[in-house]
Order: structure tokens, then sequence, then C-alpha cells
């Protein structure tokens, strides 16, 4: 019984160990860790509600079943076995409280099988030998404790149920079995061989204890603490997966578009980023005079302006399911349908293009409240076919796009500052976006060459 023990034991501990991911890093694992932990503590409050709802009905099922007043001793089971889950369920969140909950699924086993191996007083129930409490079924109620550890993400408490199930059990039926009344085959047996009727007629001795029910008992119970055991070591895991793949998610959220953080997180840094071309809509934005306005800053206002600044626009640019390409200073370039087909790049170019402005209006006011300079940002926009993928060398790459339409939407958001409006957007990209009903929300119409390119390009102009 012993080496059984020390060997389920032994595999909670393999298992244990196995649950430290190994690609976890430092930084995360502190958050993976704590993932885990209100996991844990969910699957415990889960189980404590599965505990009483399994109390109700073993209840209503004994009061039935049971005469009185021998229904209330069983009923006082139920209320001692609620005890025992409620306490460790209200300090739950206790520094020790695993231990503490180790320490009552030790209790628990011993109440049921307490429960199931010893007869009522004999004022409330039948005078029954105590070998007869081992010939029903109850000992599945013994099992129903494995399922309950196995709500709470813990395959140490499934181990450790187990293996108080086997111990606690097995200690209960040698008690039963060392009585100097009962019945043993090996007793018997031991004046020669018995017939076949004879082994039935001793079978149903009051008295009579055989130990093969106990042998299937030990080898189901083993066997379920087992399946149980790996079931719930694999649910963990794929819940820390599932912890670490947004911690990564966050992080690189951190230093990338949080779509190309999504990206990177489900495709592999080895499949994403592969050359492509794809229809994408450029826009470019910048804070006009920003050089000027930085003068009469001091560096960490300067830094404040532009981190609040980042903060904005870059919040309406994932609004619209844009992907921040990159900052540029005091300004930022952005792309629609850079990682997918996107029909509607276009129009969520223009729709981000005019809540920017909107939100600059609003920062404005704020700004003027207190005394600042309000700001002005220029936008430039175009849509066409363009390159995307990886750029870079083998220690730094950067996932962008390539293009004259880049080129383009770069020049259009220098532009403004020489025709006056606030948003200029290629007839192109306007054409792709519906055409008509963006045209009232610009004011201006011109054919204009950009520097550099030798064909002109048809412009519309927003003020």
């Amino acid at each position: 019984m012993s080496d059984m023990t020390s060997r389920i034991i032994g595999l909670g501990h393999w298992v244990v160990d196995g649950l430290r991911l190994p690609w976890a890093s430092d930084s995360s694992t502190d958050r993976l860790q704590a993932s885990t932990r209100q996991a844990e503590l969910e699957g415990l409050q889960f189980a404590f509600y599965a505990r009483l709802t399994a109390i109700v009905v073993v209840s209503m099922w004994l009061f039935w079943i049971v005469p009185w007043p021998r229904d209330l001793y069983y009923g006082s089971y139920a209320f001692g076995f609620f005890l025992l889950g409620y306490i460790p369920y209200r300090i739950r969140h206790h520094p020790r409280g695993e231990m503490i909950k180790l320490g009552f699924i030790v209790l628990d086993v011993a109440l049921v099988s307490a429960a199931i191996l010893l007869p009522p007083p004999p004022a409330l129930g039948t005078e029954w030998p105590v070998q007869t409490r081992l010939r029903g079924q109850e000992f599945l109620f013994v099992l129903l404790l494995l399922a309950e550890a196995a709500l709470t993400y813990s395959p140490r408490r499934v181990l450790w149920t187990g293996a108080s199930i086997l111990f606690i059990w097995s200690s209960g039926v040698f008690a039963i079995y060392s009585q100097p009344d009962t019945i043993r085959f090996n007793d018997v047996a031991a004046e020669g061989a018995l017939a076949s009727s004879t082994v039935l007629e001793l079978s149903f001795q009051p008295t009579f204890v055989g130990l093969t029910a106990w042998y299937t008992q030990l080898v189901a119970t083993s066997l379920f603490t087992l399946l149980l055991t790996l079931t719930v070591w694999r649910s963990r895991r794929t819940l820390l997966r599932q912890v670490e793949a947004e911690v990564v998610r966050a992080d690189l959220a951190r230093y990338v578009s949080p779509d190309v953080a999504e990206a990177l997180s489900k495709r592999g840094g080895a499949a994403f980023g592969e050359p492509a071309t794809r229809t994408v809509a450029v826009l470019f934005a910048d804070i006009v005079g920003f050089t000027k306005i930085s003068e009469t800053l001091s560096p960490d206002r300067t830094f404040a302006l532009l981190r609040s600044f980042q903060e904005r626009s870059s919040a309406i640019v994932f609004k619209h399911a844009g992907t921040l390409d990159k900052y540029l200073g005091d300004g930022f370039m952005a792309t629609f349908g850079s990682l997918g087909l996107q029909p509607d790049a276009a129009g969520r170019a223009l729709e981000c293009a005019f809540e920017l402005q909107q939100e600059i209006e609003r920062w404005n006011q704020k700004r003027c409240g207190r005394g600042a300079d309000p700001l002005s940002v220029s936008i430039g926009i175009h849509c066409g076919p363009v390159t995307v993928g990886n750029l870079g060398g083998r220690e730094r790459i950067e996932f962008t796009v390539v293009g004259d339409v880049v080129n383009v939407a770069c020049r259009l958001e220098e532009l403004t500052r020489e025709i006056g409006g606030s948003i200029v957007a290629s007839e192109d990209c306007i054409q792709a976006a519906g055409g008509s009903e963006w045209l009232t929300r610009f004011q201006l119409s011109r054919e204009i060459q950009l520097r550099g390119r030798q064909q002109n390009i048809v412009v519309r102009i927003a003020v």
C-alpha cells in the first residue's frame, strides 16, 4: 500500500514540475502565476458550489429512503461535509490556503468514509453486522471527491485526493476485515479446497468479508486518479499557453501595433511578414510647426506633448482597424489593409483622418483652457497596390509597406502646408472608398504635380 501511495505522489511531483513552462520568460512569470492562481481560485469557487449542489441532492435522496430518525444521523454528516467545504472556501485567499485545502481534503475523505463504514447507533439503525457496510455501492460517493478536485485546475489536489482515498478507505476496510467475528475466505480455505456451492453459501454470511471488491476499488481509484490528473494537467497546460499568448501579445503591443502583435502571436515569427502585394490605404499625419512649438517648451514638456499626441492618435487608428506602421518624430504613418484583405481599407483610412481631426479639436479645447497653444495636424492619404512584409537585418526587422503609394501619401501630407488644407486625399482613395458619399466632406479639388513624380495626381482637400 505504501509503495502505491509513494508512486502516486511521485507522479504528482512529475506533473507539477511539468507545469513550469520552459518558454515562460522571467518578466512574464509573475503574470502567468497570477493568472493561474486566479483560475485555481475560480475553480475552487465553482467546486464549492458543485459541492453544495451534491449535498442538497444526496440529502434529499437520503431523507427520502432512510427512515426517521436515522436520516438525522446522515444529515449530520451532510452538514459536516458542508463545513469542510465552506471553511477552506472562505479562507481561499490565505497565503497558506493551498496547504489548508490539502488538509481539508483528508478530512473530507475521512468523513465520507466514516459515513459509509460506520453504522448508526443501535438506537437509530438496524443491528446488522458492521461487515455488511462493505456490501453496498456507497464507495462511489468517495470517488465524487476526485471529481470535485478536478474542478480546481490543480493536478496536485487530484493526486492528493486519490492518495487520501486509497489510504483512508483501505484503513477502514482493514479495520472491518480485522474484526474478530469476521469470516475470511483465507481462514475457511485453509481447511482445504472449497466447492463452488460452499463459496456461494459463504458469501451470503453477514459477517463475511472478501477482498476482491477492495482490490477492484483500489485499481479503479488508481486509474481514475491517474486519468483525472492527466486531464487536469493537460487543461492546465492549455490554460497556461493561453495566458502566455496573452502575455506575449500584451508585451508585443507595447512596441508594435496590436494587430501586428496578434498576427505574430498566432502565426509565429517564421511565418509572419512574408512579402505580399495588397491594395493598402496609407495615412501620414504630422503636427504642423512642431519645431517652433518645441522651441518654447522644456524637454520634459515636449516629451509629454508627443506622448499625449501618440496615445490619442494611435487609439483612433486602432479603432478603425488600422496598423500603426511607425512613429515619425512628431507624426506617424498608419496603414489599412496591410495585414490582410480589407475591402473597406480606403473608407477606414478616411474615417480615421476625420475622427483624428475631431480629437485634435477636443484636445485643443482642453489645451486652451489651461493656457497652452492649440495644435494643428496635417494628414495625407493615398490608396493603391503596395508590397507588405518584413524589412531589416538579422538583428532587427520591421513590418512595413513599400511602394509609390507610400511616397505619394507622404507628399500629400507635406502639401497641406502649401494649399491650406488639414486633410488631403487622392481621388483614387476617395473612389476606392465609395466616391460620391465622401465628396461632400472635401471642399476643394485640384490636379497637382508632386515633387519627384512626373505624373499629375487629382486630390481632394478638406480645410
